[in-house]
């Protein structure tokens, strides 16, 4: 694997590893789960196809922070919108 791609896949690991701090059935799952899926894929050899697994775990990444940010929305609507709900 070369040099850059290695980087690259380095660097995926981490952002995934810290996103994964809140993810909501816990840090250690998270953890346990992309520790899996990376040592499975960790044989692959081809550019090609390291390159799509990169993909798509820059895809995962942008799937958690949407999960992250309706998360936020949605508590931050309950705190400030519950009480017109009620008052209708």
């Amino acid at each position: 694997m070369a040099n850059s791609l290695r980087g690259e896949v380095l660097n995926l690991y981490k952002n995934l590893l810290y996103l994964g701090r809140e993810y909501p059935k816990g840090a250690d799952y998270f953890k346990r789960r992309l520790k899996n899926v990376f040592l499975k894929n960790k044989d692959v050899k081809d550019p090609e196809k390291i390159k799509e697994l990169i993909k798509r775990g820059e895809f995962v990444m942008k799937e958690l922070e949407a999960l992250y940010f309706l998360r936020k929305y949605r508590a931050m609507k309950q705190r400030y919108y519950s009480d017109v709900n009620k008052s209708n």
